[in-house]
């Protein structure tokens, strides 16, 4: 029960190397000669998979070994190794960073790793920095290296002549100030904004790569084995229940597969626009998940009859989940990044306010009671992450607060108003089923 498929972690020593940039065009050379890669981006992160699942033309999915569980990444590579001529992960941040981090998920998989830097102002130092990276722990293995900003043949040159000589040079990608991908405030530009634009932008930088082979050439099959993850006893929590997501440019901050979560409980799952759609879709139960509401804020305040929708389905003590996003727009007020002020839906007490510098960040589990009609208590956690940058005034009182997974500071504050529980933490639905069933049955 196992699979052989080529496979490469794409790893850095820091953030900011390129690693998204370089990730894309090797996927999308690849493609462009009619190959199939698979890219799974470590850790919870929404924006970087768009922008790498338009790049490869396939989905995208997020790996991660303490939010997702060994078994879910076990599953979803297996799955991918099926049919794809070549699997890429690309990492988080640095990669020794965080717990678990890029080297933890590459060693329990056994995937040989390629570290991409930026050499801009650096030659054999370069070399210094791989044999420190290579040696730094004996349980994971570097064979590759891509040079990303290159000045010239003879700056590629410097740098493979003092490289380790079992780490490969794999290919350098010239400098050029034309290949960055568009960011914002929380990180790269939502791929659907900018669809036309990347297009150009992934052909033009796949002609940029500079190999000397088939980048296939030097990459070894690795096995992945099958967990037989068996999900049949959670099926009936969402029965006959149809779940409205919200879902465009505004909430777009969702995992593929929490929506496949839902339909594994036994949900129906549609989609409506808080932006263009004028009513809510019949439904049991509401997910307002994250992304740029405050990039739209104007548009949602003005719209208003599925407002007033959203609000009659609360006070008739129907379930909403709100993530984030979703949480600043639950809230009476939301003031954007010119400092202009609009109204929300006004189901929780509060005011949301954008700003400069980041909020509370990392991983957490969100904590929530919940009591059945016997008024038994059951505290339930799922694990989850914060990011963002807004703050919430005059709230009422949390019924709870996110439990940090490394540090006993209190988490994110977590609201539960009726049937709606809301936070400013983004979850993953597959490592609690059950609390999943409580949030939205």
């Amino acid at each position: 029960m196992s699979r052989f498929c080529p496979a490469l972690f794409i790893a850095a020593p820091s953030s900011n190397q390129g690693k998204t940039t370089v990730t894309c065009a090797i996927a999308r050379k690849l493609s462009n000669e009619g190959k199939k890669v698979r890219i799974f981006k470590t850790g919870p992160d929404y924006l970087d998979p768009q922008i790498l699942q338009q790049a490869s033309r396939h989905p995208v999915i997020q790996l991660d070994l303490w939010m997702c569980g060994l078994e879910y990444c076990e599953q979803a590579l297996y799955d991918a190794a099926q049919d794809a001529d070549l699997i890429l992960i690309e990492g988080a941040m640095g990669l020794f960073d965080g717990q678990p981090s890029s080297a933890d998920l590459a060693k329990q998989f056994n995937i040989p790793i390629a570290v991409i830097m930026d050499v801009k102002g650096a030659a054999q130092t370069v070399g210094a920095i791989l044999l420190g990276l290579k040696t730094y722990r004996d349980d994971i293995d570097i064979t590759h290296f891509i040079a990303n900003n290159c000045g010239s043949n003879r700056h590629k040159e410097l740098i493979e002549e003092a490289m380790p000589k079992d780490i490969k040079f794999w290919f350098n990608l010239a400098r050029d100030e034309n290949i960055a991908l568009p960011e914002r405030h929380l990180g790269l530009v939502q791929a659907e904004e900018v669809t036309e634009q990347l297009e150009q932008q992934f052909n033009y930088t796949a002609e940029k790569i500079i190999t000397d082979e088939d980048l296939l050439n030097s990459i070894k099959p690795i096995e992945f084995k099958n967990p037989n993850i068996k999900i049949e006893a959670f099926k009936p929590l969402l029965k006959n229940k149809t779940i409205a997501i919200a879902k465009d440019v505004a909430f777009n901050f969702i995992y593929e597969a929490n929506v496949q979560t839902l339909k594994d409980l036994g949900a129906e799952v549609v989609f409506f626009s808080p932006l263009n759609d004028k009513h809510l879709p019949n439904c049991d139960s509401i997910w307002l998940p994250g992304g740029y509401p405050e990039l739209h804020a104007k548009k949602i305040s003005e719209n208003t009859t599925l407002i007033q929708d959203i609000q009659k389905h609360f006070k008739n003590h129907k379930k909403i989940f709100a993530e984030c996003g979703g949480f600043m727009t639950c809230l009476e007020t939301l003031t954007d990044l010119e400092g202009h002020t609009y109204n929300m839906l006004n189901l929780i007490q509060g005011q949301a306010t954008m700003r400069g510098k980041r909020g509370c960040q990392g991983m957490q589990f969100l904590t929530v009671p919940f009591t059945d009609e016997n008024g038994n208590v059951t505290e339930l956690e799922i694990k989850g992450h914060a990011h963002h940058r807004s703050r919430a005034d005059n709230t009422p009182e949390p019924v709870s607060f996110a439990r940090r997974q490394r540090h006993p500071a209190p988490g994110e504050a977590i609201f539960k108003v009726d049937g709606l529980v809301a936070s400013y933490l983004h979850v993953f639905f597959r490592s609690n089923m059950e609390m999943v069933g409580e949030l939205f049955k």
